[in-house]
């Protein structure tokens, strides 16, 4: 993504505020974040405020779109892209209006703007657009007439000139690329929850909200099956260096800074647990073990869609190896239809799948200056009785697979091992 540059530097301090969907789900909710709005306001910044459809509104488009799409009694499978994204992007739109209205009736002067009119600019990619450049001449000059900008996120223009979406969850990552554009001071990321916690308190009661966790940490975490922010849009806040915080809509409480590593004074070993529950592991037996053979595996595998995570091939005997690797469990029958398509240019012996497993993962940029993390991590679940299916590593992370009955017992073990309930 690219900028174009402002004319001149911005006379105030500028602040991006996002609020998604359950922070806009009515009216009284859009009034409740118009107060947050005018707060800000009220502070000096120039606000833009990204908003989200109302909670459940694009659930309601999507199913309109495949009703519209299909012969009666039947589901579309294919449909127009480009229609799609006619009527998708409807959702955020219409929360943008309501949210300008809102706030000029608490004395905020405001106007909303589609993502075309920004405009932000997109790939050809209908549904799941990539942002390529924000050109914010326009919102540089409202700013200077004293309007604050309401921007419908999730959507842009692609070179076609129609309305292009940035995919599920895209109005998070619409807001880190207006703050990068806007030269914001901050993100604010208003959400139903309070901050990023060192793993789901829902699970372990003792979680602990983080004052602070680095881009890497926060980018590990999302990809690993935390909730709180989309993982594209935490690639695009490191790359381009915008501070984000996750706040919630309806307490107010501080909340957690996603940052720099540098700006954090001193890190633990071992930031957050993070998990995802619906994993599966599937092996390939008697695989010949020749150059070229891995390519022949996850090459239609890609081409087919199927994610691959995790993966482990065994020491080969008698020319033979076996390879395993982990996906999505809504994705092994397909994995599996995939691989016996392609059995004669791989030559396996047999395929087993095992879709009761579950991933658990421990995250801290700590772990680049302490040895024997994943030791502990090994122990810790040893411990409890947990055997590791599967292990893989990187400079801040591991993770493991395990039978899906002890994952709740595994996370709850890893956060007393690390002490992660301790300040």
């Amino acid at each position: 993504m690219t900028a174009a540059p402002s004319p001149a530097a911005p006379a105030k301090p500028r602040l991006v505020m996002k609020f998604g969907g359950t922070s806009v789900r009515d009216i009284e909710r859009i009034r409740n974040a118009a107060a947050r709005v005018k707060r800000e306001a009220d502070r000096g910044y120039d606000v833009a405020v990204i908003v989200s459809a109302m909670a459940g509104e694009t659930n309601k488009l999507v199913d309109l779109v495949r009703e519209a799409a299909s012969a009666p009694g039947e589901r579309a499978a294919f449909y127009d892209a480009r229609e799609y994204d006619a009527v998708v992007a409807s959702g955020e739109q219409v929360t943008a209006g309501l949210m300008a209205l809102a706030l000029q009736q608490i004395g905020v002067p405001a106007r909303s703007w589609q993502g075309w009119q920004a405009p932000l600019i997109t790939n050809a990619a209908h549904g799941a657009a990539r942002i390529e450049s924000i050109d914010t001449a326009a919102l540089d000059r409202k700013f200077g007439e004293g309007l604050h900008a309401v921007i419908a996120g999730f959507q842009g223009v692609g070179p076609d000139g129609r309305i292009a979406t940035l995919g599920r969850g895209g109005s998070d990552t619409s807001a880190v690329a207006f703050a990068a554009a806007l030269g914001a001071e901050r993100c604010d990321i208003y959400t139903d929850v309070d901050g990023v916690y060192t793993t789901d308190p829902r699970m372990v009661e003792n979680a602990r909200k983080l004052d602070r966790i680095s881009y890497e940490e926060m980018l590990e975490l999302a990809s690993l099956g935390a909730k709180v922010l989309q993982t594209r849009s935490v690639e695009l806040a490191m790359r381009y260096k915008v501070r984000l915080q996750v706040l919630s809509s309806f307490d107010d409480l501080p909340g957690t800074l996603v940052c720099d590593e540098g700006e954090i004074m001193e890190s633990k070993v071992v930031s957050g647990v993070a998990f995802q529950r619906d994993e599966a592991k599937v092996t390939l037996l008697g695989v010949a073990d020749r150059p070229g053979v891995a390519a022949a595996i996850f090459g239609p595998l890609a081409e087919a869609g199927v994610n691959v995570d995790m993966i482990v091939q065994n020491i080969s005997e008698d020319g033979l190896t076996d390879m395993t690797f982990s996906t999505a469990e809504d994705d092994v029958d397909r994995a599996c239809a995939v691989l016996e398509a392609a059995k004669g240019g791989i030559g396996w012996r047999a395929i087993v799948a095992d879709r009761g497993v579950a991933k658990v993962s421990i995250v801290g940029i700590g772990m680049r200056s302490h040895a024997g993390v994943a030791q502990r991590m090994f122990a810790a679940l040893a411990a409890e009785g947990v055997n590791i299916k599967v292990i893989t590593t990187s400079e801040i992370k591991v993770s493991v697979l395990i039978d899906r009955k002890y994952l709740e017992l595994a996370v709850r073990a890893l956060h007393d091992a690390f002490e992660l309930h301790a300040v």
